[in-house]
């Protein structure tokens, strides 16, 4: 597949084990993109993780999770580029320039204050500025597009605003970038029917030993319906998990089953589990050995940092002299 963008980018943050929802939302265009553009650009978004981790030990450990899970998903580091938001200042020094140009009653809109605000949590101003930064993390390295949940689609939309705006506020410097969903997987369902979320308590671990991918499935929540009585499979967590997981031929005898009558959900499950272990053994595998190698990991995140430190203030230095702060 030939394309005319050149760079895609994007990232994850420290704050534990990825889900499913994770991978299917986001993780596995990394791997299907890394093919198809001159650039791919991974990072893994510490600061944006400081709004909700306080524990340095736990971010250090996380942050280290994280490169594992990106190599253990088939990134290529000799096609890829990973490293750590925190490792290049400039981004928090272009946040800080974005928000010089931003209202507060239009992030006010944004979707993380919204939720955060119903819930009646005291909402951090890392939390309420998270998309100036993200703007910041995106705009940085002239992206062209950005592979993200149906969730963050918003973000993306906040970054191209906030480009435009610099844009006409000074003078022509950000190129505006596209988001990259795939409908079909946008939203992935948890084990309760929500949105696979930790925050919900309804995930299957990406990595998960096989007795956990047992225990999450078992789990799923349906209706009463018997064996014998007929199904609307579109309205069917298990089946909804299907869809990502088993054969196409398979698929379709499952449909049948549902709309005809015959198919408990014990044996819908079960189905389910052993699709699901065939799809994570071997990336689980892969990383128990790459853990092995703890230091190789650092190695490559700290050169990455250096070459991406060195982009980035390029960058940078093109800002100030637009926005009148450089005297040279």
């Amino acid at each position: 597949m030939e394309t005319k963008e050149k760079t895609v980018l994007s990232g994850v943050k420290p704050t534990g084990e990825p889900h499913i929802g994770n991978y299917f939302g986001a993780m596995k265009q990394f791997v299907d993109l890394q093919e198809k553009y001159d650039e791919s650009l991974f990072f893994i978004a510490d600061y944006h993780a400081l709004n909700t981790l306080h524990n340095a030990d736990e971010m250090k450990q996380n942050i280290f999770e994280v490169a594992l899970d990106y190599l253990a998903i088939g990134l290529d580091p000799k096609k890829v580029t990973i490293f750590k938001q925190s490792d290049i200042p400039q981004h928090a020094e272009l946040a800080v320039i974005f928000n010089t140009i931003t209202t507060m009653p239009y992030l006010m809109r944004a979707h993380a204050f919204k939720d955060a605000e119903a819930k009646n949590k005291e909402i951090s101003v890392g939390t309420f500025d998270y998309p100036m930064l993200m703007a910041a993390d995106i705009l940085m390295y002239d992206t062209d597009a950005v592979p993200v949940g149906q969730d963050q689609k918003q973000h993306i939309e906040i970054a191209r605003d906030t480009a435009e705006k610099f844009n006409r506020t000074f003078s022509d410097e950000f190129k505006l970038p596209e988001p990259l969903i795939l409908k079909e997987v946008a939203v992935v369902p948890g084990t309760d029917g929500q949105k696979m979320s930790k925050s919900y308590n309804n995930t299957i671990p990406l990595f998960a030993e096989d007795t956990e991918i047992e225990k999450a499935v078992m789990s799923i929540v349906t209706d009463s319906k018997s064996p014998e009585e007929k199904k609307n499979p579109e309205e069917d967590n298990i089946f909804a998990l299907h869809k990502l997981f088993s054969s196409i031929e398979e698929l379709e005898g499952i449909e049948k089953r549902y709309k005809e009558g015959g198919m408990g959900y014990k044996e819908s499950k079960e189905i389910l589990i052993e699709n699901i272990k065939k799809f994570i053994s071997p990336m689980r595998e892969r990383r128990k050995e790459l853990e092995k190698d703890k230091d190789s990991i650092i190695k490559m995140l700290e050169e990455n940092g250096e070459k991406m430190r060195e982009r980035a203030e390029q960058k940078m230095q093109s800002v100030r002299e637009k926005i009148g702060v450089s005297l040279k």
